[in-house]
């Protein structure tokens, strides 16, 4: 999956660049950075469609 399509990929108005909003500490950084998988654990698909299908 790419980051861009990812609910905890953010834009930061301030300093104009995306971001991703997930707060790892160090160990937890450094398991993700060494991981042998290619997918991201943390990705959650943004569907912007979600509060208005639950509004019908």
């Amino acid at each position: 999956m790419q980051c861009e399509y990812c609910q905890n990929y953010l834009w930061d108005e301030e300093e104009e660049y995306n971001f991703c909003n997930i707060d790892l500490d160090m160990d937890e950084m450094e398991r993700f950075l060494n991981r042998a998988e290619k997918g991201c654990p943390y990705f959650k698909y943004y569907d912007e469609y979600t509060m208005v299908r639950k509004q019908n």
